[in-house]
C-alpha cells in the first residue's frame, strides 16, 4: 500500500510559478512510475506529466517548455515545477504512483492561476 500526499498548490498570476510535491510512503518508491494529473472543473482528468523508473519523462504538449516532472527516490518524493503559468493551467492537480497490477492516488491540491 502506497500513500501520496501532495503539496505546494494555491493561488498565483498568470506567469507566475509554483513548485507541486509529492511524498510517498509504504512501498517501493522507485519502483513506480510517478505521474501528475490535473482535473479542470467541468473537465476529464488528464495526465500532465510522468516519470518512469528510470527517469524517463513525458508531459502533454500544452505544459512542454514551462513545466518539470523530477524525482528524488532517496526522499520518496516527486515534483513538479510549473513555470509561466497561464489561466487554463487551474485544476487540481493529483498524484499518481503506477506499476502493473497497483495504482495510487493523493488527495489533490488545488492550483488557481488568476489575476
Amino acid at each position: 500500500q502506497v500513500q501520496l500526499v501532495e503539496s505546494g498548490g494555491g493561488l498565483v498570476q498568470p506567469g507566475g510559478s509554483l513548485r507541486l510535491s509529492c511524498a510517498a510512503s509504504g512501498g517501493i518508491f522507485s519502483l513506480y512510475t510517478m505521474g501528475w494529473y490535473r482535473q479542470a472543473l467541468g473537465k476529464l482528468r488528464e495526465l500532465v506529466a510522468s516519470i518512469q523508473r528510470g527517469g524517463n519523462t513525458n508531459y502533454v504538449d500544452s505544459v512542454k517548455g514551462r513545466f518539470t516532472i523530477s524525482r528524488d527516490n532517496a526522499k520518496k518524493t516527486v515534483y513538479l515545477q510549473m513555470n509561466s503559468l497561464k489561466p487554463e493551467d487551474t485544476a487540481v492537480y493529483y498524484c499518481n504512483a503506477y506499476t502493473p497490477g497497483w495504482d495510487y492516488w493523493g488527495q489533490g491540491t488545488q492550483v488557481t492561476v488568476s489575476s
